[in-house]
């Protein structure tokens, strides 16, 4: 088992003996946008250098162990941070992204200025639950609906094959970093009402393992295991032939730091309300033959806080995601599909360093001014705006609705995240069931090496209504 560790005061947290703090490998960044003025951007964290003082005037330093420290010039160690700025800069919350995903595999693609990665809490939302959509390299948005969609476009239920269906997910996060209790589970399905409507929902699930939380000394305070999940309903409906519609609210929790309580703030479970919007287009209701088309907005809901101060709460990942897919059935048992989808998060982009009344607007950003500013506030004008987008190619091949091989491609730039993978994948249906398996292609090597290297994922599907298109297509 892995040692991660969290140190109160000025130690950061430790992911393994020897590492990185905040990512186990050469090059991460993470946030610290509570430090002062223009002291929100990503620095570099190398580990065995000692790297100089950021705008705001902290001086990071690292050990031969790899361990953080920070000290404000003049200051001692003891003083320079505490719960309440590690936590509510998300030096937790970004051990959440370590474990999640968002910072990843940064390296030394860009240099430190170039860099700057639009960030929010509860990342775990952002990671493809499911083997299929992850054999594509994360495609979901406008492929044939399955009881996975809940995920991706839930406008998809209603033109699904099935009458109702089952989905279980399983996905062992980051094991290629030797963490062996951080995973995401999750659920989904949907109920077909009749042929125009649909129920649906799903759960996920994502555990970050056994923590140990010290003061700056080194002492025990506690172990705490976090883990965050999230829990909604959805209802869709065809408008047309030929296009439906979805709706779904969500419940987010974030239990980080256990209650934990430092110097007389207590720290608390993060809650947090959203709701998705989804669009399908299709012009094969059958699902044998044709283009999808599928647009979702997903996280529109409120800020969360892991503590009683409304002031210092963070964004959740508000999503907008569009995609098209086209299919073709040959000899009836043949079929072949492929697509592409393009996201973007409606999150405000960082300001640019020593921006501070950037950084201030930036804290105070509204709920639905964020997502519609999201779209042009980059400090680097239109050119970085279009960068936060990030893309997914994928496609699969289906033999006799028995037999899928998938294989796919997902792409985000150096300076927005750098995560970039080869993913393939397979399924095996028999008779009711439907089992798919993902794997993530490993890349990079060294410091440079993509930390979801390996990364398996497990989905059993079940189909409890009886597919129409798996019956008569024989």
């Amino acid at each position: 088992m892995s040692s991660r560790m969290l140190r109160i005061g000025g130690q950061g947290h430790r992911a393994g003996a020897g590492s990185c703090p905040i990512w186990p490998m050469k090059g991460t960044m993470f946030d610290l946008p509570e430090f002062g003025t223009g002291c929100h951007r990503s620095h570099p964290c190398t580990t065995g250098i000692q790297l100089p003082e950021t705008e705001c005037g902290y001086k990071k330093i690292y050990d031969k162990t790899g361990w953080p420290r920070y000290s404000a010039p003049g200051g001692p160690l003891e003083s320079s941070i505490t719960i309440n700025q590690i936590i509510m800069s998300r030096i937790i919350v970004q051990k959440v992204l370590a474990a999640a995903f968002l910072l990843l595999s940064m390296g030394s693609h860009a240099q430190t200025s170039s860099i700057n990665v639009v960030t929010s809490a509860v990342p775990f939302l952002r990671i493809t639950p499911d083997a299929r959509a992850g054999g594509m390299g994360d495609l979901g948005v406008a492929t044939s609906p399955d009881a996975n969609a809940q995920y991706y476009n839930l406008a998809k239920y209603p033109f699904a094959t099935g009458k109702s269906s089952l989905a279980v997910n399983f996905t062992p996060w980051l094991k290629d970093l030797g963490l062996n209790d951080v995973y995401l589970g999750g659920l989904s399905g949907y109920y077909k009402l009749d042929e125009e409507q649909a129920l649906s929902g799903s759960l996920r699930y994502f555990s970050l393992g056994d923590v140990h939380f010290t003061d700056h000394l080194g002492n025990d305070l506690r172990t705490f295991r976090p883990s965050e999940f999230s829990v909604d309903a959805g209802y869709s409906r065809k408008l047309s032939q030929k296009l439906s519609l979805g709706v779904a609210m969500r419940y987010i929790n974030s239990n980080l730091a256990g209650g934990q309580a430092i110097n007389g703030v207590s720290y608390k479970a993060g809650n947090a309300v959203a709701g998705d919007l989804g669009l399908f287009y299709t012009s094969n209701p059958a699902q044998v033959s044709g283009w999808n088309i599928g647009m979702a907005l997903t996280n529109l809901g409120s800020k969360i806080g892991y503590t009683s101060d409304l002031n210092r709460r963070s964004f959740i990942p508000a999503n907008f995601a569009l995609g098209v897919n086209y299919a073709r059935t040959f000899q009836e048992v043949h079929k072949v599909s492929f697509g592409m989808d393009i996201r973007k998060l409606l999150v405000p982009t960082p300001p640019a360093m020593g921006d501070s009344l950037g950084l201030a607007n930036y804290q105070r950003a509204g709920i639905v001014s964020s997502w519609l500013t999201s779209w042009s506030d980059a400090p680097g004008g239109f050119s970085e705006e279009l960068q936060e987008f990030n893309f997914s190619v994928g496609a699969e091949y289906t033999y006799n609705h028995l037999l899928s091989v998938r294989g796919g491609y997902f792409y985000e730039r150096p300076s927005k995240g750098n995560r970039q993978y080869f993913s393939l994948g397979t399924g095996i249906t028999y008779n009711a069931f439907n089992l798919n398996f993902s794997y993530l292609i490993p890349s990079g090597t060294g410091v440079n090496r993509n930390p979801l290297s390996n990364t398996l994922r497990f989905s059993l599907v079940f189909d409890l209504g009886g597919n129409k298109s798996a019956k008569t297509k024989k």
